[in-house]
């Protein structure tokens, strides 16, 4: 599974892919341990030559190669999302906040919370503890309101390939 960097999205030296990187991103969301022999071929280069490109695109950040679990079949029963309000500097709460285990997903954002984070927990028990103990404890956290995912209807990593 290739999945994006995460970083600063002002666009600023936001690198320039053309239709092979493209094609060879959406080759490898669709199997991400297809071997450059398969690989090549299917979107018109050689073998080395589809190493060099994907070699080039990680070096320039624009695709990690990274396998993506299933937190359900892995017994983490209970997902959600978590709107923080903040006291103070949202910057250092949203760096604390990313430095919680259970804490997959943390953004600044603009609207009614300051900072939104996902996480993944075994179950209610360790969602409580979370919230309570981890993330109301937190310098700066005026606010914590939870939404408890109660189905995923989609998740897709193709920005950019379309």
């Amino acid at each position: 599974m290739i999945t994006p960097p995460r970083g600063d999205s002002a666009g600023v030296g936001t690198p320039t892919l053309d239709e092979i990187d493209k094609a060879i991103i959406r080759e490898l969301q669709v199997d991400g341990r297809m071997s450059y022999a398969k690989l090549g071929p299917a979107v018109g280069l050689s073998q080395a030559a589809a190493r060099q490109r994907l070699q080039r695109l990680m070096e320039r950040g624009v695709v990690q190669v990274v396998a993506v679990t299933d937190p359900l079949l892995l017994g983490f029963t209970l997902e959600a999302m978590i709107g923080v309000a903040c006291d103070g500097d949202v910057r250092e709460v949203a760096r604390l906040l990313a430095e919680v285990e259970q804490i997959d997903y943390v953004v600044v954002t603009a609207g009614r919370y300051d900072v939104l984070v996902e996480a993944v927990c075994e179950g209610t028990d360790d969602l409580l503890t979370l919230v309570n103990d981890s993330i109301r404890a937190i310098p700066g956290v005026r606010h914590a309101e939870t939404f408890t995912y109660l189905h995923l209807e989609k998740q897709t990593y193709a920005w950019g390939t379309r």
